[in-house]
């Protein structure tokens, strides 16, 4: 008889009505439900609870407890991963067989795969979107310490957040967490990601029909610019005068409209004579998504947030000056955010709320912007619906 030993973190169901004694290729429960994915290596299977839906990826032993733990060490750093909920082990009884194990990672609501994303008719207008978060992706994990070993465009899922795109890293069986990544192990993992893309590229080429030549092989090299471009802007040094003090709130401040947190700023003594070095120590990307939790109670992604808090300074403008914003910031939500939310649930098209609200909001400007004056969201709202939901959400 097939033995396992079975590791599960709190508040998600136990798992053990599956059947662990056989391969996930011939389960045969009702739990697992058929949803889009990307290629993997593994066997993966997609399974519902009450708790929510939960990926099954089979795979050998070592690869699965490095997997688990990459993931588990990377929460709370701010790395957009999936989130690791359990692990299986010792799934053979035959001692010449390698033995199997299987990971329990929570799925990614709204997530799809690079192929839904490049294969789509919206590619082109969200080809700079895909890029820029491919390459912020790679940058938060080396921040982190992180070397992924495997960055690939199918070892990544994807996810709309306003008018940009989040990136989740979702295979971290070649990884490992260090310290700190010197400079070689960074440009090592950019030239691995380089490859890697490219022979994705060349995949999808050859599913559509097309020669190589014709494939967007250069695509790898176009992320690793933007990524060398941002590693340059989140670690550049700050030298000014004493009189120059004016200049760190400009850094600040220019780190926060990408959305980046600052978690604190170190003065240090310039060997420059009176000059002040600045060091300025980067939190994760969720800036704006904290303003807006803590003004509002509201949780969405960055980019979200950035539009939400749009439409919150909107609502501002409508009251009185010497109104409460505290108060505001609650009679929005009340009165304006929860209504939306409650039409978009009930919304046949839209499988994503949030992003959803953040279209209509992009909606308004460009139906004010065409008017030459504000149209009203209740005006937006129904332009939106009538016609056709235009942009959500791959045809942005």
């Amino acid at each position: 008889m097939t033995s396992y030993s079975m590791t599960v973190r709190s508040g998600h169901p136990d798992f053990l009505d599956l059947e662990w004694d056989k391969s996930i290729v011939d389960w045969t429960t009702d739990r697992i439900v058929y949803l889009p994915k990307g290629i993997s290596r593994h066997e993966v299977r997609f399974v519902v609870y009450r708790e929510g839906t939960y990926v099954i990826k089979e795979l050998p032993q070592r690869a699965a407890r490095r997997d688990y733990t990459v993931l588990r060490d990377l929460e709370g750093t701010g790395v957009p991963s999936v989130i690791p909920i359990g692990l299986v082990e010792d799934r053979s009884s035959d001692p010449h067989e390698e033995r199997s194990s299987a990971l329990i990672t929570r799925y990614a609501d709204f997530s799809f795969s690079y192929r839904e994303l490049l294969e789509g008719a919206g590619f082109g207008p969200r080809r700079t979107q895909m890029l820029d978060a491919f390459a912020w992706l790679l940058v938060q994990l080396h921040l982190a310490g992180c070397f992924w070993g495997d960055c690939s465009l199918s070892n990544v899922l994807y996810r709309f957040d306003a008018d940009a795109i989040e990136t989740i890293m979702v295979d971290a069986e070649t990884a490992e967490i260090q310290s700190e990544l010197s400079e070689g192990r960074r440009l090592e993992d950019l030239q691995i990601m380089i490859e890697n893309v490219a022979g994705g590229m060349a995949d999808i080429a050859a599913r559509q029909g097309y020669d190589l030549e014709e494939a967007d092989l250069e695509l790898g090299e176009d992320i690793a610019a933007r990524y060398l471009a941002l590693w340059l802007e989140l670690n550049q040094e700050l030298v000014i005068r004493p009189e120059e003090r004016y200049r760190i709130r400009e850094r600040v401040e220019r780190l926060n409209s990408l959305g980046l947190s600052v978690d604190e700023v170190e003065l240090l003594p310039s060997e420059e004579g009176r000059r002040i070095k600045v060091h300025i120590r980067i939190g994760v990307r969720d800036f704006h998504a904290r303003r807006l939790e803590e003004l509002t109670g509201v949780r969405a992604l960055e980019q979200q947030a950035r539009y939400i808090l749009g439409d919150v300074h909107y609502f501002y403008a409508q009251q009185p000056p010497d109104s409460d914003r505290v108060i505001d910031a609650m009679r929005w939500r009340i009165e304006e955010f929860r209504p939306m939310m409650d039409r978009l649930y009930g919304a046949t098209r839209v499988s994503d709320p949030v992003q959803a609200y953040c279209d209509i909001l992009h909606h308004r400007y460009v139906l004010s912007s065409e008017a030459g004056r504000d149209v009203g969201t209740a005006a937006a709202v129904e332009d939106w619906f009538a016609n056709g939901q235009p942009g959500y959400p791959l045809d942005a």
